[in-house]
């Protein structure tokens, strides 16, 4: 955990995570005097050690002082891994039982908080690189898997499954596991179409409705198989069928033939 690293080790990674994800940082002085989110992650690891130490006044204290100056409320309780980055963060809010694990990225106007009023655990986990995008909040005392997204303005109230992206309100997974999108893209690839290219941020309906079509080609492929099998067992000839070969110019239109030549044959069944 982070409480067993130093304050400058945290420091310098915290800083250079910066560079990793924001394409606007330059220097290291211009991060440590104009990034507000590394100002707040820096009382944070002073208020929060001051809260370990039962100092509970006093890290209040440095943490109110945080807030006035940077506009992101940490509560001094709350438990934050390594290369924490803040983008922009005015408006985060994050509460006193939260957990949030290493490599975590919040945007503006996050708030982790909870929804009862009882002490003791009522805020969320956050596991490892996970991202929660601007104005999003997570309430309530449960996990949001390693590897997970939060959309923007989603409000996530139960538990997200590691690697899944969450958007809408109330939140739902519109994202599955790398898994399932690696199976669906091979088998794109085997058709010679792709259709996530156009898809590599949020998905929308189109990519939904093509990605519901490569499951349900998949599986009448796969039944074909089964059926072809059969009949070879059966002593029946089976040839493969070929996908046809379709060209089209740039604007969807089918090319023109030159001039005499001959129409195709119809199409014969292949299967004898």
């Amino acid at each position: 955990m982070s409480e067993r690293v130093g304050f400058f080790k945290l420091l310098r990674e915290d800083i250079y995570s910066i560079f990793e994800r924001d394409p606007a940082a330059r220097t290291v002085f211009e991060t440590l005097t104009c990034y507000p989110g590394l100002h707040a992650v820096i009382f944070h690891r002073i208020s929060h050690r001051l809260w370990r130490y039962n100092l509970k006044w006093l890290a209040r204290f440095v943490s109110h002082i945080a807030r006035w100056l940077t506009g992101i409320e940490i509560h001094p309780g709350a438990t934050i891994g390594r290369r924490f980055f803040i983008d922009h963060g005015l408006g985060v809010v994050i509460g006193e039982t939260a957990e949030i694990g290493d490599d975590v990225t919040l945007y503006q106007g996050v708030t982790l908080g909870g929804t009862s009023t009882q002490k003791g655990k009522r805020h969320p986990t956050l596991g490892n690189n996970v991202i929660v995008g601007a104005g999003a909040k997570v309430l309530g005392p449960f996990t949001v898997g390693n590897d997970a997204r939060v959309g923007s303005n989603a409000v996530v109230l139960k538990a997200v499954p590691e690697g899944a992206t969450v958007t809408g309100i109330p939140g739902k997974i519109v994202r599955r596991r790398e898994g399932d999108d690696a199976e669906r893209r091979a088998y794109a690839e085997k058709m010679g179409f792709d259709a996530y290219g156009m898809t590599e941020g949020m998905p929308d309906p189109v990519s939904n409705a093509i990605s519901g079509m490569l499951d349900h080609i998949r599986l009448l492929d796969e039944r074909m198989d089964k059926m072809c099998g059969s009949l070879s067992r059966m002593g029946e000839q089976v040839d493969g069928i070929k996908p046809l070969d379709m060209q089209f110019d740039d604007d969807g239109s089918e090319p023109e033939k030159p001039a005499g030549a001959a129409e195709d044959a119809p199409l014969q069944s292949q299967a004898k």
